[in-house]
């Protein structure tokens, strides 16, 4: 079973594109650290206040991909220069 979790941000602290991408290098490295997964930024590269990650998993239990989907976007959700505004699921 394949999972992927789709989300848009925006960001308010940057003020250039090496801001954003600090911001952005740091919530996919401990995403691809700490879980079973795979991170990208997939969307809006050349636009510093917004941003589009996809985050996928692959696994035998729908539940465990699932958590490891939830405990990525959590890192978003705990940071107070970014906000995740548009999440969807995907499975195959």
């Amino acid at each position: 079973m394949i999972g992927a979790a789709i989300c848009e941000c925006i960001l308010y602290d940057p003020q250039s594109l090496k801001d954003k991408r600090a911001i952005i290098k740091s919530i996919l490295s401990k995403a691809k650290q700490r879980y079973n997964l795979s991170a990208s930024e997939i969307d809006y590269q050349n636009i510093w206040q917004r941003s589009k990650f996809a985050f996928v998993s692959v696994g035998t239990s729908r539940v465990h991909i699932e958590r490891e989907l939830h405990h990525a976007l959590a890192l978003i959700d705990q940071r107070t220069d970014i906000e995740r505004t548009v999440t969807s699921f995907e499975w195959l």
